[in-house]
């Protein structure tokens, strides 16, 4: 060979490889809703190279409310959403093939803020609630909530939508509201502007997929490799999470634009103790709501939980050792 190649093979080699590397890149769209610490998978995932390491090259669209999310995944806009129980069984019980493959954060974790006045549970009945937009996530768990309580969200409380984290505060300060729902570290912001921090919905322990995975059964079945590969993403940046805490806490203040070291040290203690190691999409997360409606919506009563979600992917990624592996036990 002449000498010349000798030189520049090195660099041919490389080239190739590059472009073998490339090529194996699979483009994904994945859409999320809501500036929480619950969505700190998906920020992991996009902002540590979790999607690229796994052969993704993932376009990520925030969108303003769940509601909205679900329509761009049954238009075929985007092959993945983050979304929550009540957006995968109010689209399934519709018609729709939506499917919940992995979760991210399988319980009730937010808080019950109210104006300073309001001291127990009981004193919120003829008040006025606030929540993103109604059908979003904050609404239905806010909703359960107060059943859980024994308040009737609709007959005892009015509940209106306020908007998104900072329009709920103004809300309760012009006293348009008198309770909202809120996450760490809002809540700690919420108590340093006056507000009482009425109910650790987390200490309910109710098992409710607040953050998950969805796609719809044609892609599990056409494309189950690509599905394979989201489900891996997501299972390292939860290990990530979990395994790195100061990285994580930056990475959150950066997402929801905040340096208060408590409300940040705060919403890593929340959330990362409620992240999965395993993120088996467990039945019972999508049971809890088909029974809250199923006395308001007919169809729900007669729904199987276990047909929502497909545990699959999740127990071949176990089965497999590669979670046992990253926890090295």
């Amino acid at each position: 060979m002449p000498r010349s190649i000798w030189i520049f093979f090195p660099l041919i080699l490389g080239f190739l490889l590059a472009a073998k590397g490339s090529m194996a890149q699979e483009r994904m769209r994945i859409a999320w809703a809501g500036s929480t610490p619950s969505n700190t998978p998906i920020w992991v995932a996009d902002q540590k190279g979790f999607f690229k390491k796994n052969g993704l090259t993932a376009e990520v669209i925030a969108i303003s409310a769940s509601t909205i999310v679900i329509q761009a995944l049954l238009t075929g806009e985007v092959d993945f959403i983050i979304a929550p129980s009540a957006t995968l069984v109010t689209s399934r019980l519709a018609g729709a093939d939506t499917v919940m493959v992995s979760t991210n954060l399988p319980l009730f974790i937010d808080h019950i803020v109210s104006v300073a006045d309001v001291a127990t549970i009981e004193q919120l009945r003829g008040k006025t609630g606030g929540v993103n937009r109604l059908g979003t996530t904050s609404d239905m768990t806010l909703r359960l909530a107060l059943r859980r309580f024994g308040i009737d969200p609709e007959k005892d409380t009015k509940i209106i939508a306020t908007g998104e984290n900072p329009q709920r505060l103004a809300a309760l300060s012009r006293n348009i509201t008198q309770f909202t729902l809120l996450g760490e570290p809002l809540v700690r912001e919420a108590e340093k502007m006056g507000f009482r921090d009425l109910v650790d919905i987390g200490t309910l322990k109710i098992p409710y997929h607040v953050n998950a995975v969805v796609t719809r059964e044609k892609t599990v079945k056409e494309r189950r490799a690509f599905v394979a590969k989201v489900v891996r993403a997501f299972t390292e940046a939860l290990h990530f999470i979990k395994t790195n805490k100061e990285e994580t806490k930056t990475l959150i203040g950066k997402n929801l634009k905040t340096n208060d070291p408590e409300g940040l040290e705060r919403a890593y203690r929340a959330y990362s103790g409620a992240f999965p190691e395993v993120p088996y999409p467990n039945a019972e997360g999508v049971k809890t709501l088909l029974d809250d409606i199923a006395p308001r919506t007919p169809k729900a009563a007669s729904a199987d939980p276990k047909s929502f979600v497909d545990m699959s992917l999740v127990q071949e990624l176990e089965a497999s050792g590669f979670i046992k592996q990253l926890y090295k036990r």
